[in-house]
């Protein structure tokens, strides 16, 4: 790995250089800044024109995002201080100038790893360890930064209720805790993976070791350029323009008691989709990340799915706020991130009193009493009941961003958590739900606006062939001016009639964003022979885009799974089969994997391998029904009847209700 740039290094370099040039040649003229390619300078090269953004920088979460390990940055105690987890005893010392932690390895052998990194700050900070095969791995447990009064200063474990073990995928050097792929992207700037699928290692680099100014403004050697010649353009040379507020005031609506957005918004924000980057739960389908672009352009974005959220879209993973602040009625007035927050220092803008801020848009002298929110006046805040938080990381709340209003009666419907319980504890649902009643009447529907997010959702949900209506909702997702929306509605698509498939989907192969390319060119796949022929070279664009989506996280058995799939629905099953011959050596545990090959392995007609590999999947996921019922199918295909008879009365045992399950035992039973 390079070592990290310093965060005064470039300037430094640049007095050096200055010092040494005591007769240069006259210069060759530059290229116009334009036509530049930007590159990414540092920093450091900010604060000379930018000193308070810089300052604001300082200390923020995001400037101690990711440090080197050394006297300055570690806050644990390394003080020959001792930890037990489920009976194993872990030691964090010093050694000369190291920070060492010891404890067990991935053998189950316990042995000393050096800390290389820090990671975070507040409320905890984790340690990294870096392998000489380039992979960077968390320790599973994390210094927790509170003060000791408010429950601080000690080590604890990540997953405290549930022994991980080496034998767990979770297990701390493990594929599913790893820096490269995991993190990377969000604690540093410029991240270049630079896996080696082969030899399975990394050599990441980054410009900047934290999250620095060009994480969120792009590179900007063309913005330095120009400002130090006296030519800076109106549009500042910067890869994205995040200034969403530039020429946009709040106006107070005496009648409502809620600012109004002067001009209104006519798009989206750019703000939350640069910030969505790193505060969403989403999936890289690109190498080069994109600045400027919508997030769905660079990312594939979680929809409200459970179990990442509730039924009614509350936070229930660790999604982070992105798809939370989608649906919210501040999004769709045009509220951006840096309405509320200070981009730089990353606190709101009115301190840590959440009211304050809030005040600035919706007036305390009808929002800040009893009539409005049924408590005592100070005995809430607004985010009590608007932006409830949930614990991530142990010790880590954070809050909803949806701004929902509580409706504790939707709760005994769906199950989903409300802000009255959340905190009356002692309560339940039914009581708050009441108690909402009483105050306010019969709640007012809807519960929250339209939004791109909820649509793509209820799209994603749909399963063909579809009905009359579901139909007409697919294709007019087809055509929604939402990203999320059109990828959702091509995902689904299949469903539709098989002459609407290609007529409706086949345009998205050429769509602007490409999440809404890759879903289109999957569903039509299996259709490729049938396009026009003016499509066809759209459709292996397409396709490569695909390919080259999945090789961007090639270090996931999942990406060679999806390439199987791919390949096996263009009809290359011997492509299809390498891809899942990968993928099953990469995470032989993965039932999955395993099921999908097995149909390959059909499909190719190398049955005796196909049934091993079916029976496999059905062993490692006994509580999937479906891997149960398709290897009985097969089993039955290849005349083997009382072996299929066999696998569904077992089956039958754990899946009583499984309506394929029941259908195929009787009709076997019958024979």
């Amino acid at each position: 790995m390079r070592g990290p740039v310093s965060r005064y290094g470039v300037l430094l370099s640049a007095v050096v250089a200055l010092c040494a040039c005591t007769e240069a040649p006259p210069p060759e003229p530059a290229a116009p800044v334009a036509d530049r390619e930007p590159a990414f300078v540092g920093s450091a090269e900010c604060r000379n024109c930018h000193e308070a953004e810089f300052e604001d920088w300082l200390g923020s979460h995001h400037d101690l995002a990711m440090l080197v390990a050394d006297e300055s940055t570690v806050l644990g105690d390394f003080d020959d201080a001792e930890f037990e987890y489920f009976g194993t005893v872990s030691r964090f010392f010093r050694l000369d100038d190291d920070f060492v932690v010891r404890t067990q390895d991935d053998g189950g052998e316990v042995r000393d790893f050096v800390i290389s990194y820090t990671y975070g700050i507040e409320p905890l900070q984790q340690y990294l360890v870096e392998f000489p095969n380039g992979h960077i791995q968390p320790l599973p447990f994390a210094w927790d930064t509170r003060m000791a009064e408010e429950g601080g200063q000690r080590w604890f474990h990540l997953y405290p209720d549930e022994y991980i073990g080496p034998d767990d995928p979770l297990f701390w050097t493990g594929r599913e805790q790893n820096w490269n792929y995991m993190c990377a992207e969000c604690h540093s700037t410029d991240v270049q993976l630079n896996y080696d699928l082969a030899a399975d290692s990394y050599q990441t680099t980054w410009s900047e070791i934290n999250v620095g100014c060009e994480a969120c403004h792009g590179p900007a050697s063309n913005h330095v350029a120009a400002a130090q010649t006296g030519t800076l353009p109106g549009n500042s040379a910067l890869p994205v323009d995040l200034d969403d507020r530039d020429g946009v005031t709040w106006r107070m609506n005496p009648d409502t008691g809620i600012a109004e957005r002067h001009p209104l918004a006519m798009q989206a924000p750019q703000q939350p989709e640069a910030c969505g980057r790193c505060h969403a739960r989403r999936g890289i389908i690109t190498s080069d990340y994109e600045y400027g672009r919508p997030l769905a352009d660079t990312h594939r974005v979680a929809l409200l799915t459970e179990p990442l959220y509730f039924p009614d879209g509350q936070i229930r993973d660790e999604v982070y706020v992105y798809g939370s602040f989608l649906q919210s009625r501040m999004y769709q007035a045009g509220v951006t991130c840096s309405d509320c927050h200070n981009p730089h220092s990353l606190e709101l803008h009115t301190g840590p009193e959440p009211d304050l801020v809030c005040a600035r848009c919706h007036l305390p002298q009808r929002f800040s009493q009893a009539e409005h929110h049924g408590h005592e006046p100070g005995q809430v805040a607004c985010v009590d009941c608007h932006m409830p938080d949930r614990n991530y990381m142990v010790v880590d709340p954070r809050r909803d961003h949806s701004l929902r209003v509580p409706r504790p009666d939707l709760s005994l419907v769906t199950g989903a958590p409300n802000a009255c319980t959340m905190c009356h504890t002692d309560r339940d649902d039914e009581w708050a739900a009441e108690a909402v009643h009483d105050w306010w009447g019969e709640p007012q529907a809807p519960t929250m606006p339209e939004s791109g997010i909820r649509r793509a959702t209820d799209l994603a949900n749909l399963a063909g062939p579809f009905e009359s209506e579901a139909q007409v909702a697919v294709e007019r997702g087809l055509r929604d001016p939402d990203p999320l929306v059109r990828t959702a509605a091509a995902q689904v698509a299949p469903g539709l009639p098989p002459e609407r498939v290609i007529q409706q989907l086949a345009p998205l192969l050429e769509d602007d964003v490409r999440s809404v390319r890759l879903a289109a060119v999957q569903s039509l796949a299996p259709a490729r022979d049938y396009l026009p022929a003016g499509l066809a070279g759209a459709f292996e664009r397409a396709a490569d885009e695909y390919r080259a989506a999945q090789l961007a996280v090639a270090s996931r058995p999942q990406a060679h799974g999806a390439l199987a799939e791919f390949e096996g629905r263009l009809g290359d099953i011997e492509a299809a089969l390498a891809h899942a011959d990968r993928a099953v050596a990469m995470a032989p545990e993965m039932a999955l994997l395993r099921h999908s090959r097995g149909l390959l392995l059909v499909r190719a007609d190398r049955r005796d391998e196909a049934l091993a590999e079916l029976r496999q999947a059905t062993e490692l996921a006994p509580e999937v029904a479906r891997f149960s019922y398709v290897y009985a199918v097969a089993l039955n295909s290849l005349g083997q009847p009382d072996a299929a008879l066999q696998v569904l009365e077992e089956a039958r045992l754990k899946h009583p209700d499984d309506p394929e399950i029941g259908a195929f035992l009787e009709m076997l039973r019958a024979d």
